[in-house]
Formats: C-alpha cells, structure tokens, sequence
C-alpha cells in the first residue's frame, strides 16, 4: 500500500499543486462540529431518543372582555407537570404583553429611523408621543391552599419561586390573577394582537393572543427557555388541556381556539341549524351568521354579558377573537382519519371576497398539509378576517387583506389568499411541530412557507409563487450585511428576515426535494421529520439528520453552505472544448483538412481558451497504452474496440468555475446542430476535490450549437450572463431553450 501511495502521490502531485490556487474550505466536511451532539434524548439519526422528555402545562381559565374600557382581565390555574430529570427550585413565565409597556428594552429598536416625510404614524412607532397603558397587572399569585406564592417580574419574564422544588416526576397546580388594557393595533409596530376599531358604526373587532401568563419551556437542550420577547421571535411553549370560559358582550361572536362547549347557551336555535347542516357540507360553505344578521347585531351594543365555554386538548397555545360585527361560515373537510369544520368570521368590510375565498383557501390548506405530514388532528380550523397582520394561533389565525369599496385587486386577492394559506399552515409548523420560534425562527417560518407555496402550487396554478429564482436578490446582497439562516430570531436584520427566515429555508427545501434528492424520497423523508416530532420540541440538528437518516443522501455540504453561511451560488461556464477522435491507422491530416482542425499530440495546447464552435473540433491522436501503464495487471484493455466506439464521436470538455462560493448541483443543457436538446445532470460531490473549479468530459454522437448551465434556474443562480456558451445574453438563450425543450 505505502508504495502504491507514493507512486500515486508522485503522478498527481502536479495537479494537486496546480489546483489549489485558493484555500481549501471544507465544504464538503460533516457539521458534526456545527450541531450538538446526540444523546438519549436526540439521537444520530434525527429521532426523539428512549430517554426524551418534555414538560406539560394544562390551564383553567376565566376571562372577561371590559368593552367601555378595553380591559381584559382573568383568572387562571395551571397545572405544572415535572417530567424532567430534574428538581425545580422556580419556573418561569411568559408575560408578553409587557413587550408593549413604555420604557419595554426594545421599545422603538425595530424601526428606528427618522427620515425627510416620515409620516405621523411612523413617529408615533419611534416616540409613542401619544401614550397608551400596557402590560399586565398581576393581582396574585397562589398556591392549591390559597398561599401567596412570591415571584420576581424582568420584563416579558416573571420568576415564580418555589418554597419547595418540584421534585422531578411531579406536579403542582397554583393559580394567577391579571389584567391588562388591550391595545390599539394601530399604535404600535408588529402588532399580533389587540383590538381594530371601527368608527363608521362604533364597533371594535378585539383578536386576543398571547392574553395570559404562560409556562415557559424548559428542555433536554438549554434549560429554561426565558429569552425575552422581542418582538420578532415568537413563542416557545409547552403542549397541555385547556379549559376556558370567555365573557363578552352579549351581542358578540366568539371565534376560538378549541371545541364549543355550551353551543345551546350562546347560540340561537336557528343557528344552531345551520351549524348542523354545515357539518354535511362538503362542497360549499354554509352561513351561520349572515350578513344581515350581522348589521343587526352592530346596531345594539347590549349591555349584557354572556359567557363561551371551550375545550382544546393537546394544544400549545389558545387564542379567541370577538366582535358583534361578524359574519360566521363554516364547512366540513373531509380528510383519512378526521372531518374538521373549516371556518371563517369576518366583518362587513371583508366583502365578498372574504364570504368567496376564506374557508376555501382554509380547505385548500388542510387537504394539502395533511397529505405532506399528518392530517389535521383538531376538530376546527377558523380564519379571522383583521387588517394588516398574518398571525397564527391553534385552530385560528388573524389574517389580512380587505377588499376597498367591496372590489379588490388580483394582487391583492392573491396576497389575502397566500396569508391565509399560511397561517393555516402553522397549524403543523410549529403548533403541534412545536420548534422554538423565539430561538430560530426560520424552522417555522421556512417550512412553513416550503408546503405554503406547495399549496399555491398546486391548488392556485395561476397564483405568482417562490422559486429559486425569488431569493436571487438576497443572495446578491452586500455580503458585510448579510446573515447566515442559522440566525437567532430577534438578531437579524428587519429589513431582511423575511427573505432569510421565509424565502431562503424555502427555497433550499423546494432544492432539495426538485433537484437534489428527489421528490418521492424527499416528500417521505420531510413526513417523516413531521411524525417523528409532532407535538414535541425539535432543534435544528433534528431535522437534518432526520432527512439524511430517510433519503441515504449525503447533505451536510447542503446544509453547511445554504444555513451556516452566506454563499450564493454563481457557476461560470468558463470554456467548452470540442474534440473528435479518430482511429489510429487513419490518415489524420487527411481528416483534419475536412474538419479544419490542428492536430493536438498528447494533449498540446490542451488550456487553449474557445469562443465559439466555429473553428471546428480539435483532432486528438489518441496512443496506445504502453504496457507499464498498466502496471502489474496482466490483463489488456480491447483498445481497437475502444477506439472504434469513438471514433467520428463528438467530445466535449466543459470547464466550470465556483464564482459564488456555494457548491451545488450542475445541470448542463445542450441544444444540437438539429434542433433537440439533452440534459446532463451531475451531482454536487463533483466539486469535492475541487470547489472552485471543475471539468467534466461529455461524448455526444451529435455536434453541439449551444451549451446552458442550469436552464430551469434550479438553483438560484446569481449570474445568469456566465452560464452560456457561446459567450451570449445567456437569459435570452435560457428563454429559447426552455420553448424548445417544452414543444420537444
């Protein structure tokens, strides 16, 4: 072996030295080093290991809606399940709507610009030159016996300590009193939540989330989970049953997280009815609440009460909205194992597309999800018509998007559509995929938008959707300025984390299963991820060993180059070199008279830069091997055969250079003297030994016109302008090849 290697060493030793004209970087090396490594808990492959554990909180809660003063105030009791290895000496809370107090450490960080023309509402973003009250008042804290419990409050945080440790294996229930003003949506940035208020009739539409303390996680992987909220990164929570009466005004309608509960008591016997009828209805909405009705209800502003009772079991978050302008539809969709009734509420203004696409869309949504991952497992998913905000919730979600005087625009239909698609969608991502947001927000957010997009694809054909081709922009941007996906939440840039959170986890995703794995294989494996870790906390290194443990497929250098960096992709078609070949024994200048060519001998002029075909193919005299070539084996090659099967064939060297940085796949399109064309597909492992530049030699029967590096812009390709050769306005060629390769 030690004087193969040696002989081998000084045969390419050459061309070792010759290529490493820039420092090697390791792209193709495992990310062990990147992810934390498996355990009990996680194991290597990507699964939940024997010995994972997460916490569990169930909650009672009572609450009531002060319409004449916006108040919201509750009583709750959670019921805290220890099912850690661990002893707990104190837990931690949740309280996001102190985000909202004055003074809040992040007040104003999100947008802080003063600029020439910034308009009033922008200041008010900045300055909160009108001030409103916010956060939470906490009344009291107690114990199962009454005993107040102490407790420490920093920021969106409150420490709730313990006179003796939850003992792991344990639990304890203690209950809390609060309240809090909601706010105006209108008066701050990033509102999810809060109340949108309608002067025209003097009503107000109220979308209650984040409205109560809530457990923080604590887990296998950092402990508790008490980053504060910032606005940005969302919400990391624990699964648990709830219990929860709502109080509001008489005339309201309540749209909820979970299972009516009292339906006899809050609905009339008419729309009892037709809730009834709804539950059959598979092929159209049916109104429950119409708009008539509707304007009715906007007239009496009673003064009385009456409460909405709802269950919800295994469920990480609850969330309600409320209002006496609503309209109310509602139709059953069918899937394997459930029915779920698809709902939409929505005022007046939301007419007629709102009463057309909601709970369409919603069905769209839940038919297209389940077949990717698991079918939705509760029994309603309802889509609340707001202005201005995509915002998601277990079984509801606040959606945007409004027609002006009852007429709407096809952008604007396509944007309302798209928003509730998507927030349907993280019904699965991350609801009951319960991933981290506050920490890593694009594994939300990016496989969300990934089967988002798949639903558009396939139920909205005519819809504009994310391609490869829409994350281009961002991968070309100022490199000083960019940031890896594997970002947290809260430290990326606002002006980017849209393309980096949503677009690029997406468009690696629709990669990966179009061109990189492939789509069957792709599409079990992502399934996989999704049951492996359905109501449960996956982290990152989860999914990527789950989708290389179901594929086979090598993709750490994928994953390295598209989440931990800020490569792009930029492949230069540098050169195509045409040869033929012809049988020793010929009369070679005789043939290369007719094909005007010059005889290369061994390889001479072999780095002879091309423009174009028209100089004809170069002539190669191709020797027979020496028998010390060959070494110690005593057989022989068929060598005149070999020659015979190419001779008259056309050779084509094509040299590619990595200008971007990001290795990917090479996709070659080649388009013949006769007017078909080829594809050549060659995988990324071709830039192992070399990531900056490659050869590949191609042996065609016909003669080539034109040569195109990835024709169906699979990869996100930065520079179009060096993907051709002839050197050409590539993007033109690009156009010309895929009508030919479509009438083909």
């Amino acid at each position: 072996m030690r004087h193969f290697l040696l002989v081998f060493l000084g045969l390419f030793s050459f061309i070792t030295v010759k290529a490493q004209t820039q420092p090697w970087q390791g792209k193709f090396e495992p990310i062990d080093n990147l992810l934390a490594p498996p355990n009990s808990y996680r194991t290597a492959s990507g699964a939940p290991g024997n010995a994972y554990w997460q916490q569990r909180a169930d909650y009672h809660i009572k609450a009531t809606i002060d319409e004449k003063n916006n108040i919201l105030s509750g009583e709750e009791t959670i019921t805290y399940h220890n099912n850690s290895p661990d002893d707990l000496s104190y837990l931690w809370i949740q309280l996001e709507q102190n985000v909202n107090k004055k003074g809040n450490e992040d007040f104003g960080s999100i947008n802080n610009t003063i600029k020439e023309g910034i308009n009033t509402r922008q200041m008010q973003f900045l300055t909160r030159a009108i001030d409103f009250p916010a956060g939470y008042t906490i009344k009291h804290i107690k114990d199962h016996n009454g005993k107040t419990i102490k407790s420490l409050v920093n920021n969106t945080m409150m420490k709730v300590l313990l006179d003796q440790p939850l003992k792991s294996g344990a639990s304890m229930s203690f209950s809390i009193g609060w309240s809090y003003h909601i706010t105006d949506r209108s008066m701050y940035l990033l509102s999810r939540e809060g109340y949108e208020y309608f002067p025209e009739d003097d009503n107000t539409v109220y979308l209650i989330a984040h409205w109560f303390p809530r457990m923080a996680v604590y887990n296998d992987t950092e402990g508790w989970q008490n980053q504060q909220f910032q606005k940005l990164g969302e919400f990391a929570l624990e699964f648990g049953d709830y219990e929860v009466e709502i109080t509001v005004p008489e005339d309201h309608i309540v749209a909820s997280t979970g299972a009516l509960q009292n339906s006899e008591s809050v609905l009339t016997k008419t729309q009892r009815k037709r809730m009834a009828l709804a539950r059959k209805s598979f092929d159209k909405p049916v109104m429950i609440i119409t708009k008539e009705e509707a304007e009715d209800n906007e007239k009496q502003k009673s003064s009385k009460q009456k409460t909405w009772k709802y269950s919800a079991k295994n469920v990480r978050d609850f969330a309600f909205a409320s209002s006496r302008k609503f309209m109310w539809d509602a139709q059953a969709v069918k899937l394997p194992t459930n029915t779920v009734m698809a709902m939409s509420f929505y005022p007046k203004e939301g007419l007629p597309v709102w009463q057309e696409e909601s709970t369409k869309a919603i069905m769209h949504a839940l038919e297209v999800y389940s077949e990717a991952t698991f079918d939705y497992p509760y029994p309603v998913c309802i889509s609340v018509n707001t202005s201005n905000i995509g915002m998601e919730f277990p079984m509801i979600s606040f959606n945007g998007g409004r027609p002006k005087n009852g007429k709407i625009s096809d952008g604007a239909k396509q944007g309302m559509i798209g928003t509730i698609i998507h927030e349907v969608g993280h019904n699965w991502f991350p609801m009951i995929v319960s991933s981290d947001e506050r920490k890593w927000m694009w594994m939300d957010e990016g496989l969300n938008t990934f089967l988002h997009q798949r639903t558009v694809a396939e139920r909205y054909p005519g819809f504009n959707s994310t391609t490869p081709k829409s994350i281009v922009p961002f991968m070309s941007g100022d490199k000083n300025i960019l940031r890896p996906v594997m970002t947290a939440s809260d430290n990326e840039l606002f002006s980017q984390f849209g393309a980096n959170f949503y677009l690029k986890p997406t468009v690696g995703l629709q990669m990966l299963r179009h061109s990189i794995i492939g789509k069957d294989l792709f599409d079990q494996a992502f399934k996989e991820y999704a049951n492996r870790w359905k109501y449960k906390h996956p982290n990152p290194s989860d999914l990527f060993r789950t989708l290389e443990d179901a594929t086979a497929v090598n993709l750490d250098w994928f994953f390295r180059g598209w989440f931990f960096t800020t490569d792009h992709v930029d492949m230069e078609l540098t050169n195509v070199k045409w040869f033929k070949v012809y049988e020793e024994n010929t009369n070679i200048e005789d043939r290369s008279k007719t094909s005007k060519a010059k005889i290369v001998a061994q390889g001479q002029n072999a780095n002879a830069e091309t423009n174009d075909f028209s100089g004809g193919p170069e002539v190669i005299n191709m020797a027979s091997t020496p028998d010390a070539a060959y070494g110690q084996f005593l057989s022989r090659l068929d060598e005149p055969e070999i020659r015979k099967q190419l001779s008259g064939k056309n050779i084509y060297e094509v040299s590619i250079k990595n200008v971007g940085g990001l290795v990917m796949p090479v996709t070659i399109s080649w388009e013949y003297t006769d007017g078909t064309t080829e594809i050549d597909r060659i995988p990324a492992e071709v830039w192992r030994r070399n990531e900056y530049q490659i050869k590949r030699t191609f042996i065609k029967d016909k003669e080539v016109t034109k040569v195109n590096l990835d024709p169906y812009f699979e990869f996100a390709d930065t520079d179009t302008k060096n993907n051709a050769f002839p050197k050409v306005d590539s993007s033109s060629e690009f156009d010309t090849f895929k009508k030919k390769k479509a009438s083909n």
